[in-house]
C-alpha cells in the first residue's frame, strides 16, 4: 500500500486505496474520481492530495470552508451526569461524524481534533465529546467498561439527531483505540442508523457477540508496526458481518505519530465517510451542489 504523497510508475496515487489516478502527473491543479474506490481526488503540484466528497471543490474552496466552520462547546446528558463535547458545524453539512476517544483521552485529543479539521474541511460536522466525567476517568474501570461507553455514545448520538441543525444529518462514528469498541457496540444498534464507522488503532477485540449485529461498513484502520493491535484487528475482520475493510498504514505505530502517518488516516476516513455517509442535496446560491 503506498503513502498519500507516493507515485506508482510516475503517476499520482489514491490517497484513499493507493491506487493508481490512471493520469500524467503535471503542475496543475485537477480533481480526478479514482476508478477503484470511487473517491474524488484534488490533486495539486506539491504533490499534496485531499479527498473530496462527489461535489468538485477547490482547493481555495476547501480553506474557506474550514474557516466558515462553526466551532461550538456544548454539554449533552447522558446516565444523569453531563458530558462535555466540541461541536464542529461547516456551513453546510452532508454528515455528521461523532468521536469515541481511547483510554486516558478526551475531548482534546490532538489527534482526533486533526482529524475532524479534516472532516470539518470536506464537509461533514463533528462532535467530539467526553465520553466519562473526570469523576469517572480517574476510575481505571469505566474506562474500558464498553457497554457503558457505548451507552454513552448512544446517547450523544439522540443527543444530536435531536437538534434541529442536526436531525437530518446521516450519522457516522470515528473510534481510537477502546473508543473504537464503544463505536462497535453502539452501532450495533439499529435504532441508531449508524452508516459508517473508522476505526484508528481499535480495540475489536473488546466488543463481545454484538460485533457480529453491526451492519455498518466498517473501516479497520492500524499501523504496521502495532502488531498486537494489528492482529486483534485481523481476527475481528474475520467475525464480522458487514462491509469491512482492514487497512494497515506500513511504519506507523500505535498512535500514528510517525510524519504522514495522521494525515493518511485522516484521508482515509474522508473518502469512507464520503463515500457511505447519503449526501443530502445542498442549495448554495439559489441552485443545487453536484
Amino acid at each position: 500500500m503506498t503513502t498519500p504523497n507516493d507515485t506508482e510508475g510516475g503517476r499520482p496515487t489514491c490517497p484513499a486505496c493507493g491506487a493508481g489516478l490512471g493520469h500524467a502527473d503535471r503542475d496543475e491543479f485537477r480533481t480526478v474520481v479514482c476508478r477503484a474506490c470511487g473517491a474524488h481526488v484534488l490533486h495539486r503540484d506539491d504533490h499534496r492530495h485531499f479527498v473530496f466528497d462527489h461535489r468538485e471543490v477547490t482547493d481555495l474552496r476547501a480553506e474557506g470552508a474550514l474557516r466558515s466552520a462553526r466551532i461550538e462547546q456544548v454539554w449533552i446528558l447522558a446516565d444523569g451526569v453531563e458530558l462535555a463535547g466540541t461541536l464542529g458545524m461547516p456551513e453546510i453539512a452532508c454528515g455528521l461524524v461523532i468521536f469515541a476517544h481511547g483510554s486516558g483521552s478526551s475531548r482534546l485529543s490532538p489527534r482526533n481534533a486533526a482529524v475532524a479539521r479534516g472532516l470539518n474541511r470536506v464537509g461533514l460536522a463533528t462532535l467530539l465529546f467526553d465520553l466519562l466525567t473526570e469523576e469517572e476517568a480517574a476510575d481505571r474501570r469505566p474506562v474500558f467498561d464498553v457497554p457503558l461507553l457505548g451507552d454513552r455514545l448512544a446517547a450523544a448520538t439522540t443527543w444530536a439527531t435531536g437538534r434541529s441543525a442536526m436531525n437530518d444529518l446521516p450519522i457516522g462514528y470515528f473510534g481510537a483505540s477502546t473508543g473504537s469498541a464503544a463505536a462497535l457496540s453502539a452501532a450495533a444498534e439499529p435504532s441508531l442508523h449508524v452508516r459508517g464507522i473508522v476505526s484508528r488503532g481499535g480495540r475489536p477485540d473488546l466488543v463481545d457477540a454484538r460485533l457480529e449485529r453491526v451492519e455498518a461498513p466498517t473501516l479497520l484502520v492500524v499501523g504496521g508496526h502495532d502488531q498486537e493491535v494489528l492482529a486483534v484487528n485481523r481476527a475481528a475482520a474475520e467475525r464480522m458481518r458487514c462491509e469491512h475493510r482492514l487497512e494497515v498504514i506500513p511504519g506507523a505505530t500505535h498512535l500514528f505519530e510517525e510524519p504522514g502517518a495522521l494525515e493518511r488516516v485522516g484521508h482515509l476516513a474522508a473518502a469512507w465517510f464520503l463515500r457511505y455517509l447519503p449526501k443530502r442535496e445542498a442549495v448554495t446560491g439559489g441552485r443545487a451542489a453536484t
